[in-house]
């Protein structure tokens, strides 16, 4: 973002024909100052990329032995069990409410309730 030297207007970027090539000029929409060729970017930005298995796991292997995650008395739609861990994740929009998941005490099978 650049501002106007004159009134300190922020410049705005437009693209005119000089011949067959395409100019780059920063114009001021106040008092017209122009200036040719934009700035380069301070800051180039990077992209990071994760294996996938890293972003889709909800509770790794690990985590899995761990036995610190809250019960609550739930019914398991496998074995009948009424007690399970439990825990939220934000699995849809920031807007939405949180998806419950729930692992069994017994036979470790994972169920989710939407909210």
């Amino acid at each position: 973002m650049e501002f106007c030297p004159k009134c300190g207007t922020r410049l705005t970027s437009t693209r005119t024909k000089n011949g067959k090539k395409a100019v780059l000029q920063l114009v001021c929409p106040k008092c017209s100052y122009k200036r040719r060729g934009a700035p380069k970017p301070a800051v180039i930005p990077k992209t990071i990329e994760r294996p996938s298995q890293e972003s889709i796991a909800v509770i790794g292997k690990e985590e899995q032995k761990l036995r610190t995650l809250p019960t609550v008395k739930t019914e398991c739609p496998k074995c009948g069990n009424n007690l399970a861990y439990a825990w939220q994740v934000q699995t849809r929009g920031s807007d939405e409410s949180s998806t419950q998941f729930f692992r069994c005490t017994k036979c470790n099978y994972t169920f989710r309730e939407y909210s």
